[in-house]
């Protein structure tokens, strides 16, 4: 319930939502999803916000951007989005970014929750939807297609049996070479040349095999490959490059534009993986994205596994206006969890015959939490404090 002195309030959820079905690969196990979402509210206008801290990704984690979030000065930022008109905020967090317009400095999934959260807010308050408030001016497309993501829990004969059409394909690396040689050379034989096959070894090979399996899997017919070595290992990632030949696109690595520009000085990579959690937000994406393209690089819009709410349309509203990336991850939300247990409405959709995303219809990222959220609720922001919520406590 809103502070009636002030009229704002926050509550914060941790989603930890039980997947239908798990995903593996070489970096971590996941059953459940890890998310933490925020909703703001001021004077009846509501915006709510997700992160999906990893800490083998970013070194967050769902307890620690908690604890950094009950640092933050929400009183000012509440009373800076009801005292500068929403219009002028909005060009100044394009142009400064979250931490400078606002005085929050943090991780980026820190800022990444806060800002998605007052985009939304704002969108509502502007009639703009995050895409427009994000990018300006930039025309979306009516569908994207998506990419399919193979990993660790299903079989390769299954995968190519029932997740078509295929546009684009992710192969999540074993920890054995021979194997995945196997996976591509399978994959090949079933969809031909034309779709562009990629093995993500989530930086678990070295130095000393990058270059042989890169070879191996090359040879099978591999496009690129993602993220090979433990993160930021530029000098060993140009000399893959230059001795294989092999396309890298980098993800961990590449977690803020610094990491990016230090990649394209280093030769280290063709393209990098831009996802909104791990990359600080909407805006730093947009901005990571527009760096990509001015660096003759290519990106890839990709997902955190099990988004549960705003993020899957965070980065949808940037891969609507994106016709240039190289692949779209859309999420597979709706296989992990089943629709009654989902907490936001609507239910963000893919169509999956044709494994394409569209626009979402509505300000912000048009989706509200519904009341299956309630159960994840643990704190709430009133009076200029946080405490654990209450069953008494409204919505």
């Amino acid at each position: 319930m809103p502070d009636p002195a002030t009229g704002s309030a926050a509550r914060l959820y941790r989603v930890a939502l039980p997947m239908s079905v798990g995903f593996d690969h070489p970096a971590a196990r996941r059953t459940t999803s890890d998310s933490l979402v925020l909703r703001l509210t001021l004077d009846g206008v509501t915006g709510i916000g997700e992160c999906a801290p990893r800490a083998y990704v970013t070194g967050e984690t769902s307890g620690s951007v908690t604890e950094a979030l009950r640092h933050v000065p929400l009183d000012k930022v509440f009373a800076q989005l009801r005292t500068t008109p929403a219009r002028q905020l909005l060009d100044q967090l394009r142009e400064e970014g979250f931490e400078s317009t606002f005085g929050v400095s943090g991780g980026n999934n820190l800022i990444c929750l806060l800002e998605t959260a007052v985009l939304d807010l704002i969108g509502h308050q502007l009639g703009l939807s995050a895409g427009e408030s994000a990018w300006p001016g930039t025309p979306v497309a009516d569908k994207v297609a998506i990419s399919q993501v193979l990993d660790l829990s299903i079989g390769t004969d299954e995968f190519l049996d029932t997740r078509g059409p295929f546009h684009f394909v992710k192969v999540k690396a074993s920890d054995d070479i021979d194997r995945d040689v196997r996976t591509v050379t399978a994959i090949r034989e079933r969809l031909g040349p034309a779709v562009p096959v990629m093995v993500d070894a989530n930086m678990s090979w070295t130095p000393a095999t990058a270059v042989t399996y890169a070879r191996r899997l090359h040879a099978a017919g591999v496009t690129l490959v993602e993220e090979p070595l433990p993160r930021r290992s530029w000098e060993d990632l140009r000399t893959l490059r230059r001795a294989t030949g092999i396309r890298v696109l980098l993800d961990e690595s590449v977690c803020t534009l610094d990491d990016a520009r230090a990649a394209v000085a280093h030769e280290a990579c063709d393209a990098v993986n831009v996802r909104v959690a791990k990359n600080g937000g909407l805006l730093r994406s947009a901005r990571l994205i527009e760096y990509a393209r001015s660096a003759g690089i290519g990106f890839q819009i990709g997902v955190q596994v099990a988004e549960t709410g705003p993020l899957i349309n965070a980065s949808r509203a940037l891969a609507l206006r994106a016709p240039d990336a190289l692949a779209v991850e859309g999420g597979q939300s709706d296989r992990f969890f089943p629709e009654a247990e989902t907490i936001v409405s609507p239910r963000p959709a893919v169509d999956r015959t044709a494994n394409t995303i569209a626009p979402a219809e509505g300000p912000g990222f048009a989706l509200r939490l519904n009341d299956a959220a309630e159960r994840w609720a643990f704190l709430s922001w009133t009076h200029a404090d946080w405490h654990p919520t209450t069953p008494e406590e409204t919505p």
